[in-house]
């Protein structure tokens, strides 16, 4: 997966989630539930979304490393 092809499925699993959201005004390093204002559930529902968009398990120690844009990004484009 590509950069873009990643940040096109955080795109598009976030956008049930938080409709009004827009990933490009989110800082790289920033958290994405400060910024976009998701609740637990929420990152969960994305966590769960992403999962089911890569076919991949996510596992809950690496929760930390997709709460950001660019972390979210780099794990995805690791995915095989």
């Amino acid at each position: 997966m590509t950069t873009d092809e990643a940040r096109n499925l955080m795109r598009s699993v976030l956008r049930p989630i938080a409709p009004e959201a827009n990933l490009d005004d989110v800082a790289p390093g920033e958290t994405l539930q400060e910024a976009l204002d998701l609740d637990s559930i929420d990152f969960l529902r994305f966590v769960t979304g992403l999962a089911q968009a890569t076919g991949h398990d996510i596992p809950e120690r690496d929760y930390e490393t997709i709460a950001t844009v660019d972390g979210c990004v780099a794990y995805l484009t690791s995915l095989t």
